[in-house]
């Protein structure tokens, strides 16, 4: 039953009441007490729908808002406000007057937004994180977290990676959306072949920085391309590009993924896109001249190691990469002063040294070139491919024993490195010891047989047994080596040669026919280059001129040596392969001095080179001698405590 009942926002609710029958049976009216809530002053008289019960006897009037949910009646239009059947609150007096069976968990809540209130704060601890518990002085300093991540370098530097681990653990723990710790512990993990935890890690520190860390996406793509998943490494990397499209080092390794894959043309896309959003970067700079090179337009090449080499005149790798394309096209004055660039950018880099001795020594410069080559290993002396090509060199112009000394310890520091057995196996056949020959090759395919080493190792075999009139062997040898690496063109045209050799010209004319049918060009298309150049400055016509792909891919030797920032033009004295080979080694033609530099830099005694490569002790680690220092003080202290006890007695 429902009463309509004007009511003026003037009027208290104390004023207003109702009676019901049972208080006076004489009335005509059915009405009852109800308390109600105060309106606000700003309201115009509404109209109340009133719901009588009979079970009401302490009722209350309830505004429903218009956003609430949590009831489950109709809502009523905006003008009216609906009195619902009033919920009794749950007082401690009301135990002795009510009956137990009349208590409902309803009751406990005098609303259902209070209800609602109340089940949310029971689940704002599950959103709280956990190191909420930890209090302020239980939590560190922030320059901890750089402190420890130092010494986590270090000792994955010295091979204990079971501590480094665990100082990323409590890094994690205590710093969860730092991206730091979980770059390194992954790192440390795929240097243990631990592919499947270090993917949990990089997964873990994604939601932890809610993926918007772009070095851990980059860091999990390298580990999905080492691994083969070639799919889901593309998605990682344009997972790292969209959390922040500046991050040159995605932009770069997908690049080089594609590159891999054959896709020339998207790796340039990629790269001008690094270019584009992440500035000038000389790793970019260094893989679109490497790949300019590689399509023999040298001019761009230059200007393109020229700009990596501006962003970064401490690159090495841009120097040496600029000094081998000089070296391909024989501009050695060129590449000699670009060699002594990459040395003073990186003093200690032993690609450096390594490639410079070689590039000397294939000039006939010997004594230049062995200098070098020591120089290296006294700065490297862990490296083994130095001492690998300082003992072919010794054996070209010194002595076989000399050299079987040189690769004895080139073996002994790196006796998992193939191409040193195969340097001795192949100057152990030059020698005439066969059976020793065969035991250096068997040695090198024993460590990994599936390396492109290894088919160079079969190869240089195939020929040994040929020579040794073993034809059968010879084949099969040839054979396998194609199976691993099936684009080498030596071992097809030994073949062949080898086949022809024997009357079997029908069989080498097929076998070079092989190599044609299978082989794998990779066409390179050079329209980008004209929108490569309106990234990088749209001003520059000179340099619009100097990309022009119209011109001759060949040009005057004297010219390259202009785009090497620092170099002396006026020098027009005659170069070491001019016939004058040792004429650069004390001091060159741009006036760098190899001896003062190695003594500045290096401190280095060039007078003492030939007596460090006679002491081998030397490059023995610290951590091999404190055992025979412990023995020694054991050894003192046990005689001394002998002559005590002889003393005594």
């Amino acid at each position: 039953m429902h009463l309509k009942l004007k009511l003026s926002s003037s009027s208290s609710p104390s004023n207003f009441s109702l009676y019901s029958p049972s208080q006076n049976p004489s009335s005509s009216k059915i009405s009852f007490k109800v308390p109600i809530v105060p309106l606000h002053s700003s309201l115009s008289p509404l109209t109340l729908p009133l719901c009588a019960s009979k079970d009401s006897s302490s009722p209350l009037l309830e505004q429903k808002p218009h956003s609430s949910s949590f009831g489950s009646e109709p809502q009523s239009p905006p003008e009216l406000l609906t009195v619902r059947r009033p919920m009794k609150e749950y007082t401690g007096d009301d135990d002795e007057s009510s009956d137990g069976d009349d208590v409902d968990e309803d009751t406990f809540s005098s609303s259902p937004i209070d209800a609602g209130l109340a089940e949310f704060s029971k689940k704002l601890p599950m959103f709280e994180p956990q190191r909420a518990e930890l209090s302020s002085e239980e939590r560190p300093l922030l320059v901890n977290l750089d402190l420890a991540l130092y010494r986590a370098k270090v000792l994955a530097r010295n091979y204990q990676f079971e501590e480094a681990e665990e100082i990323l653990q409590k890094c994690i723990y205590y710093w969860p959306e730092d991206g730091r710790p979980y770059v390194a512990l992954g790192k440390i993990l795929g240097k243990q072949s631990k592919t499947s935890e270090a993917r949990a890690v990089y997964e873990k520190g994604c939601q932890a920085t809610q993926g918007e860390n772009p070095y851990i996406w980059q860091c999990w793509a390298v580990l999905e391309n080492k691994m083969g998943n070639i799919r889901r490494a593309r998605d990682l990397f344009d997972a790292a590009t969209v959390a922040d499209k500046r991050h040159v080092a995605a932009w770069h390794g997908w690049a080089v993924l594609e590159l891999k894959q054959g896709n020339i043309k998207k790796a340039r896309h990629l790269l001008a896109k690094g270019l584009k959003y992440g500035g000038g970067n000389e790793y970019i700079y260094q893989t679109l001249a490497l790949l300019e090179a590689k399509a023999n337009r040298h001019e761009q090449a230059r200007y393109l190691f020229k700009q990596a080499t501006k962003y970064n005149p401490k690159s090495c790798a841009s120097w040496l990469a600029w000094a081998q394309l000089e070296m391909q096209q024989e501009n050695n004055h060129t590449a000699r002063q670009l060699f002594e660039k990459a040395v003073q950018a990186s003093p200690k880099n032993r690609f450096a040294w390594h490639v410079w001795g070689v590039f000397e020594a294939n000039l006939g410069n010997a004594d230049k070139g062995r200098k070098l080559l020591k120089i290296g290993h006294a700065v490297n002396p862990r490296d083994p491919v130095l001492l690998q090509s300082l003992a072919l060199l010794e054996y070209k112009y010194s002595t076989a024993n000399l050299s079987r000394v040189l690769f004895r310890r080139a073996s002994e520091l790196d006796p998992r490195h193939q191409p040193v057995w195969i340097a001795w196996g192949w100057m152990e056949w030059k020698e005439g010891n066969i059976a020793t020959a065969r035991e250096m090759y068997q040695r090198a395919l024993s460590i990994d047989s599936t390396t492109e080493s290894a088919a160079r190792c079969l190869q240089a075999w195939g020929v040994l047994e040929q020579r040794a009139g073993n034809l059968s062997a010879a084949r099969r040898l040839f054979r396998s080596s194609l199976n691993i690496n099936s684009q080498s063109y030596i071992t097809w045209m030994t073949w062949a040669s080898f086949e022809e050799n024997q009357g079997n010209a029908v069989r080498a004319e097929e076998i070079r026919d092989l190599y044609f049918q299978q082989r794998t060009e990779v066409v390179d298309d050079a329209s980008w280059v004209m929108g490569f150049l309106d990234i990088i400055d749209p001003a520059l016509d000179s340099i619009k001129r100097l990309l022009n792909l119209d011109q001759n891919s060949h040009y005057r030797i004297p010219d390259s040596s202009r785009n090497i920032p620092g170099a002396n033009e006026d020098s027009s004295g005659p170069g070491p392969s001019s016939g004058n080979p040792d004429s650069n080694d004390t001091a060159s033609e741009n006036g760098f001095n190899l001896d003062a530099f190695i003594r500045e830099k290096l401190s280095l005694d060039p007078s003492n080179l030939d007596v460090q490569m006679q002491t081998p002790e030397t490059t023995v680690p610290r951590r091999v001698k404190l055992p025979r220092r412990i023995r020694r003080l054991e050894n003192t202290q046990s005689r001394t405590t002998t002559a005590v006890t002889q003393s005594r007695v």
